[in-house]
């Protein structure tokens, strides 16, 4: 009784009569069609009675054409993996016929059109991952139904509009990107709820809001990723009581005000990266926790930053200005700040040490994925 395949090919015409095996659970196609042009196919009449479980075509680089309506035949389906290969076309809604599926990844090929409000189907679902593609639209809001959920992998497509309202429902979700789309405003007031989230990754999308507090009370996070999507005013405190913190990443937005002082007590934190914007103050870090980061902490490009005098040694190579010395002419500066600093004795150094300045600090340590 044949149970699984793995074929084995440099290149060859779609086996698609192995779909007429009564007792087939799991095919695996890796690295199979390389050169000549080749296009899913199934028999004209599938077996009803069907015992595929795991269909994975991955890495296929002249896997090309539609993906077959057909493919809904396959009942028992539970894994379906098209990722890495040249799939064009829009998902076909027939998919969301397969209710048994708790894995879909079509990830990195070429598909188009938007996300079918059918997706609400799937509600067995545990892994969605349908990133680099060229998918347009909006999130459909019955995503909301996908209870089971637990990584959801929409980024680098044109997806616009909001993060739905109903993702909140989605409680047991560990793993969200949705970076490098088109994804603007608020976000949802209930995304608090997600006491699951552990990675939430939405780099490079016209966000143009404040960041959200709501973000601060999911204490499993352990990265989050917001860089480069126009946020707005202060970092709200709330950030500073992500105990299982990792890495966070802020870079090249419009944050003001001054950097939260507690940052420096989270436990886990080996990357931070709050670069290019437009920060004020004395960095409120102390020289264990410059050390500890060393080239993962990134604060250049904030020119009313500066570092405290006692700190200027306590890294190698931060390109920091001190507070009341401008490393390039030597002239005294004062540091950007809202209001005035009390008098401190382990800061009695006159005003020529409350200074402005340009941090700079190596290399941001990057990181993605997923994954």
């Amino acid at each position: 009784m044949i149970r699984g395949i793995i074929i084995q090919c440099s290149d060859t015409s779609f086996p698609y009569l192995i779909f007429s095996l009564p007792f087939l659970q799991s095919v695996f196609f890796f690295n199979c069609f390389t050169h000549s042009p080749t296009t899913i196919i199934f028999p004209i009449k599938l077996l009803s009675n069907s015992s595929l479980q795991q269909l994975s075509l991955r890495s296929n680089p002249s896997l090309s054409g539609q993906i077959p309506p057909l493919i809904s035949s396959l009942k028992s389906l539970q894994i379906l993996t098209l990722s890495q290969n040249r799939l064009t076309g829009a998902i076909p809604q027939a998919i969301f016929s397969l209710k048994s599926l708790i894995h879909l990844d079509l990830s990195y090929n070429k598909l188009t059109g938007t996300i079918p409000p059918q997706l609400g189907n799937l509600n067995s679902l545990v892994g969605l991952d349908l990133s680099y593609n060229s998918l347009t639209g909006f999130i459909p809001p019955t995503i909301s139904q996908l209870g089971m959920l637990q990584k959801l992998d929409l980024s680098s497509n044109s997806l616009f509009g909001r993060i739905p309202q109903g993702v909140e429902k989605l409680r047991s979700l560990s793993f969200m990107a949705l970076s490098n789309n088109k994804l603007r405003g608020s976000f949802p007031k209930g995304i608090s709820k997600l006491q699951s989230l552990q990675y939430f990754i939405m780099d490079n999308n016209p966000m143009y809001v404040p960041l959200p507090v709501e973000l601060g009370f999911l204490p499993k996070l352990q990265e989050l990723q917001l860089e480069n999507s126009g946020y707005s005013g202060v970092i709200p405190e709330s950030y500073t009581r992500l105990m299982n913190l990792s890495s966070l990443s802020l870079a090249n937005n419009k944050l003001t005000g001054e950097i939260p002082s507690r940052f420096d007590s989270l436990p886990h934190v080996f990357h931070l990266n709050l670069s290019r914007n437009s920060l004020i103050g004395v960095v409120p870090f102390d020289s264990s926790f410059l050390r500890r980061l060393g080239k993962n902490l990134d604060l250049s490009g904030n020119r009313g930053l500066c570092l405290n005098p006692e700190d200027e040694f306590s890294v190698v190579k931060t390109g920091v200005d001190v507070c009341g010395k401008n490393v390039t002419s030597g002239a005294l500066i004062h540091p950007s700040s809202k209001k005035k600093s009390k008098a401190s004795p382990s800061l009695s150094y006159g005003s020529c040490f409350l200074s402005s300045a340009l941090f700079q600090v190596a290399l941001f340590l990057g990181l993605r994925h997923h994954r």
